[in-house]
């Protein structure tokens, strides 16, 4: 009948076609289940079954039996940063001190870091046991004034973290991890104490503020009675250089007078004579003298002149 719609056939090709997509989608499921890639920032594990058949540290292209008869666990091989709260810990001395410090870390042993802590919040949880005992023990073996001192010659904080990094190390490697570095960021006392231990703080200070303001005063002392006795020896010498001056220049005075008295003995007593009236007699002297005095003679013989 012509109002009947005849039946659309397939062709073989087209078949053929889609029989071999079908076959190649299967493939590439099956690669994808068989390959895998690692990449350079971290490790993996072939397990089987859940257990470790073999580790892969380098990166590339790898193969294993499809899902699930095996599988894969990925690890950062890079170096990662652990910080945790403050720890409260005491010194040899007993002194109680907070301390807050990170360490860094790396899986070195991935199939060891998968049994025995599996992923990184294992890791860590791990790690605050490891570097808090290794801290304790440590720093429980300085005194504080070893930890915290402004003399460089007295502080051994350094050899108490490098003895604290090793001690880590060899805790950590039962987890397949390597500790790489710790570092101390405070080293503070804990708040309770803060103030007590402020106190004594300033009290010795105000102690040794006490020390060299009396040394220094002793020293003040000393450097100003050396300077006295500089001055006396100085003031002594220069007296004695005066006096010893004054003399020579007193006997080259009376050497003169005595040459210029031998030459013309009357001049001579009518010089002194005058030297005697302008130091005595001015407008308002008043002398009263006998008429034979000395003095006068001068006066007497200028009337006379007269």
């Amino acid at each position: 009948m012509k109002g009947i719609m005849r039946k659309k056939e397939i062709s073989p090709k087209k078949i053929s076609k889609i029989i071999l997509g079908i076959i190649l989608g299967l493939l590439l499921l099956s690669l994808n289940l068989i390959f895998f890639i690692v990449d350079t920032t971290e490790y993996a594990v072939v397990t089987q079954f859940g257990n470790p058949v073999s580790t892969i540290l380098q990166p590339g292209l790898k193969i294993k039996l499809p899902e699930p008869i095996q599988s894969v666990q990925r690890f950062d091989n890079r170096i990662q940063v652990y910080e945790a709260e403050p720890l409260e810990l005491l010194t040899s001395d007993k002194k109680s001190v907070k301390v807050d410090y990170y360490g860094t870390w790396r899986i070195t042993d991935p199939v060891t870091y998968m049994k025995a802590v599996k992923d990184k919040v294992g890791a860590e949880a791990r790690l605050l046991d490891v570097f808090s005992s290794s801290l304790g023990v440590k720093l429980g073996q300085y005194n504080l004034d070893e930890l915290i001192n402004v003399d460089a010659n007295k502080l051994k904080l350094d050899p108490m973290i490098q003895d604290t990094i090793q001690k880590s190390k060899e805790k950590a490697k039962e987890f397949g991890i390597e500790v790489v570095d710790a570092q101390i960021k405070v080293l503070n006392f804990p708040a309770a104490n803060q103030q007590s231990v402020f106190s004594r703080m300033k009290a010795e200070r105000e102690q040794m503020a006490k020390k060299y303001r009396s040394e220094g005063s002793e020293e003040a002392t000393k450097i100003r009675a050396n300077a006295e006795m500089e001055q006396k020896i100085i003031l002594s010498e220069s007296y004695k250089q005066t006096q010893k001056l004054k003399g020579e220049g007193d006997a080259e005075a009376i050497r003169i007078y005595a040459e210029a008295f031998q030459k013309d003995p009357k001049f001579y007593e009518f010089i002194r004579a005058l030297e005697t009236y302008e130091k005595t007699i001015d407008e308002k002297t008043t002398l009263v003298l006998p008429s034979n005095s000395e003095i006068l003679k001068y006066f007497e013989r200028g009337k006379s002149g007269n």
